[in-house]
């Protein structure tokens, strides 16, 4: 089968297309043959070595998919030959074959697209983890999300306007703030032209957002949180801008905050349980029309570098895929 593969650590061009040996289930686990993965931003930093975690070189990146189940291990019950699935594995995803465990499948709702289905476990469970579970946001709350065109960042306002709140959206150019409008954005920011600061204020009335939902870092990190509200609270996603921010913890005494670190993989895998019940209430809004995957861009396998590229310019709104059967 033809596979990506990550020989040393580097930017996505250093990557390679080749065949490699299928692999085979073990007890417990399920072969999917993969129609669609996700592309996301951890997909990047992982090939470079600068994750949370580092895989043994070498290694297929790739960790969200959709596809068939193709064999199962001894001992696997929840699918069967023929499934159509939905997949989380640490890596992997980009190749035809991959082999993950029983318990990091289920089935695909009756209707859903394999785009759709692959475009949606990291990036709304990311979000539902960050937005529901941490943040607790109610309806009638105001909640800010930066870099709100990315995948996790549509994902923030779909679910922040199914629970009933406010949301503003910002993000560097007009043409993705038009996006976040589409995606039911109540107010807008371009923080690449206007002050971040005054405008969240002139957003708010001068009371400062409820929750912030971070997946940027960097330079809007301090204004963001110098401008929240009386018992706000600061969801640190990630640090797409490439720096993580310092910030001074009087910060968080001034105004009553709570920082609030968001790490979906290690929640899934710690309390999969509450992941479970999280996936099948995300699915509900799915089926409701309430949440709506925006998908820019398909590639090939042999594209699976120029979509990372992609990624990595912030050409992309939503979430791509790689279609390996393509």
């Amino acid at each position: 089968m033809k596979a990506v593969v990550c020989k040393a650590w580097g930017l996505p061009d250093s990557l390679v297309v080749e065949q490699v040996a299928a692999p085979v289930a073990a007890a417990g686990q399920v072969l999917v043959e993969v129609r669609a993965a996700g592309v996301n931003f951890p997909d990047l930093l992982i090939i470079q070595g600068k994750y949370q975690f580092k895989p043994e070189l070498p290694f297929t990146p790739g960790s969200e998919l959709s596809g068939v189940v193709a064999a199962l291990g001894e001992g696997v019950t929840n699918v069967k030959v023929g499934d159509r699935v939905i997949a989380f594995s640490a890596q992997g995803a980009f190749a035809q074959q991959i082999v993950v465990p029983a318990q990091a499948v289920m089935p695909m709702p009756p209707g859903m697209d394999f785009d759709t289905a692959a475009a949606i476990t990291l990036t709304y469970g990311t979000s539902h983890h960050a937005v529901v579970d941490r943040a607790a946001l109610k309806a009638g709350e105001t909640m800010l999300v930066l870099g709100a065109a990315g995948g996790v960042g549509l994902a923030a306002i779909d679910i922040g306007k199914a629970l009933g709140a406010r949301v503003i959206a910002a993000a560097s150019s007009d043409e993705k703030l038009a996006v976040c409008r589409e995606h039911g954005a109540d107010a807008t920011i371009n923080y690449a032209t206007d002050d971040l600061r005054e405008a969240i204020k002139a957003a708010t009335d001068g009371k400062g957002p409820d929750v912030i939902y971070d997946p940027v870092g960097g330079v809007y990190a301090e204004p963001a949180f110098r401008s929240i509200g009386w018992r706000g609270r600061y969801l640190v996603v990630g640090f797409a801008n490439g720096e993580i921010p310092k910030l001074a913890l009087n910060l968080t005494l001034l105004k009553g905050a709570s920082l609030m670190g968001v790490f979906w993989g290690e929640f899934a895998k710690r309390e999969p349980k509450a992941n479970l019940a999280a996936m099948r209430e995300l699915m509900g809004w799915l089926a409701e029309g309430k949440i709506r995957p925006r998908i820019s861009a398909r590639y090939t396998l042999e594209q699976s570098a120029q979509a990372l590229n992609d990624m990595a310019a912030r050409k992309v709104t939503g979430k791509v895929v790689i279609l390996p059967q393509a």
